[in-house]
């Protein structure tokens, strides 16, 4: 009686996966129908325009933060990126920093992420002696090592991004990363 049991059972899981697969089948016509418009890409100008509704307002503090950088470019940082919510200075000279020898070496970066643009500031990291240089405004928004998590753009906080990318280039020049 145990196999005729078992022979009842067997039909169910195969009609279980069949039910599955329908449902998966439907999911992607969903998918396939529900797919938004592009016309909403021309309205702003990011890579993750996916992740939050509120990213349209970050665009100015993007475009702003890059601004700020673009005078850094010079020597041998060169700018990667600035469009499409990203842009980083690198140093494409190999140097050593901190008894490390590197092929490049990371200045700053801006990237629209879903509620705020990272600011990611190396010079801070490369030397922690730096911060203690940096207004105490700006050390809020700092998560984490190297990155500031900026949410909106106003004078005072352009004007002490503006200084910070300067001491923090000077630093690394004196300390040969850049040249």
């Amino acid at each position: 009686m145990a196999k005729a049991t078992a022979k009842k059972t067997a039909p169910k899981k195969n009609a279980a996966k069949k039910t599955n697969v329908k449902k998966a089948a439907s999911k992607k016509a969903v998918k396939k129908t529900t797919t938004p418009a592009k016309s909403s890409k021309k309205e702003y100008s990011i890579k993750y325009e996916d992740k939050s509704a509120g990213q349209p307002k970050l665009v100015h503090v993007f475009k702003e933060l890059v601004k700020l950088m673009d005078p850094f470019a010079k020597g041998s940082i060169q700018k990667l990126g600035g469009k499409d919510g990203q842009a980083s200075l690198v140093s494409k000279e190999p140097a050593e920093v901190n008894g490390r020898k590197m092929d490049e070496v990371w200045f700053s970066g801006a990237l629209v992420q879903k509620g705020y643009v990272g600011f990611y500031f190396m010079p801070v990291y490369m030397a922690p002696e730096l911060k203690s240089e940096l207004h105490p405004e700006l050390l809020k928004c700092l998560k984490g090592k190297s990155c500031f998590h900026i949410k909106k753009m106003d004078e005072e906080v352009a004007e002490q991004v503006k200084e910070a990318l300067e001491k923090g280039y000077d630093l690394c020049k004196k300390k040969g990363w850049v040249r």
